[in-house]
């Protein structure tokens, strides 16, 4: 699927609870087609397991797996459907640090409800790990989102208008209009402010 719509795939990183595929690709690409790829991994792997179901040992460990991976804590699949879910309603900011706080409560819980083995806790410190830099990384992340719509020409069909000029309340797959009050800025105008510094104020 990320084939098909032409993602750029950096890595494939093969690890105990499954492949994990890193994308070189703008933040900025349609949410429609990373919800397409997102799901059509675990289908790829419901679609496997039939073709072994007599195979016990195997699709119980793909079950396994599967309700794994779709748990939403970061980097799962199941984390990133639930930011997705997010961004369609929520702004770009909220629905990433939203998305971390949940995986955070979910380490919680896993660790909690299921009894302790080396196995798991190495798959849990791990996560949490990943969480942590995640969260380390948000302002970067942030601005990455905001300097792709700046340096490139995204063409959005939803538009949203925004009171005041706030940035943090942009959202994915929307154009933006910033009302300050007195007259409406255009989102290229309110980008092009914060990232050339030798542009005047307002």
């Amino acid at each position: 699927m990320a084939y098909i719509f032409k993602w750029r795939i950096e890595k494939v990183i093969l690890l105990p609870f499954g492949g994990l595929t890193v994308f070189e690709e703008d933040i900025n690409r349609p949410l429609k087609e990373e919800a397409l790829i997102l799901l059509f991994g675990p289908l790829f792997q419901i679609i496997l397991t039939y073709f072994f179901r007599y195979d016990e040992v195997f699709v119980n460990y793909s079950k396994i797996l599967l309700i794994f991976n779709l748990l939403p804590i970061y980097p799962l699949d199941g984390s990133k459907i639930l930011n997705i879910i997010l961004n369609m309603f929520l702004s770009f900011k909220k629905s990433h640090l939203i998305t971390m706080y949940i995986s955070f409560l979910f380490i919680v819980i896993v660790f909690v409800k299921y009894d302790f083995n080396l196995f798991l806790l190495l798959i849990l410190s791990f996560i949490f790990i990943r969480v942590i830099l995640e969260i380390k990384r948000h302002n970067n992340i942030f601005n990455r989102f905001l300097l792709e719509r700046y340096m490139k020409d995204f063409h959005f069909k939803k538009y949203k208008v925004i009171k005041g000029v706030d940035v943090n309340k942009m959202k994915r797959d929307y154009n933006h209009v910033f009302y300050n009050g007195k007259r409406y800025i255009t989102e290229r105008e309110i980008l092009q402010k914060r990232f050339d510094f030798h542009r005047k104020t307002w």
